[in-house]
């Protein structure tokens, strides 16, 4: 078994589906930190059966929206002095901005330098419209 030291000060996402480790290391842009970060891909979960973990030395907060949007069964904690200070859990964002670009030619979006904002229109089948072409995000996570 593979064994990942814990963390004294930082972030652990808990409880990420498995296989949407990397889409939330993308869309958090976690490439940026120069800190220590690692991402443990279907892990043993007695939970759900397989699920991705990221952990963030050094970190005291991630965006919720970006989170929410990608996995809102996932869970944030955040390690103080090698305890656990707060568990958080992310919610399915009613708005989105600049986290995804509308894929509609068309759309204003594609020709202006205005915010990509989308809104929660199905939130049990978690779909969001552009705001400004009302095109239906495709299904990217």
């Amino acid at each position: 078994m593979l064994n990942i030291d814990s963390i004294e000060n930082g972030i652990v996402i808990d409880h990420i589906t498995a296989g949407r480790g990397m889409r939330v290391y993308e869309l958090l842009e976690l490439h940026k930190l120069d800190t220590c970060v690692a991402i443990i891909k279907n892990a043993r979960s007695s939970k759900f059966g397989r699920k991705d973990i990221i952990k963030i030395e050094g970190v005291g907060d991630v965006d919720l929206d970006v989170l929410g949007f990608i996995d809102d069964h996932a869970t944030v904690c955040v390690i103080r002095d090698g305890k656990i200070l707060e568990k958080k859990r992310p919610r399915l964002p009613q708005r989105l901005v600049n986290i995804v670009s509308c894929k509609n030619p068309r759309c204003i979006t594609s020709v202006e330098d205005v915010d990509q904002v989308f809104y929660l229109c199905g939130g049990e089948e978690h779909r969001y419209r552009c705001q400004y072409c009302e095109q239906l995000l495709s299904e990217e996570v």
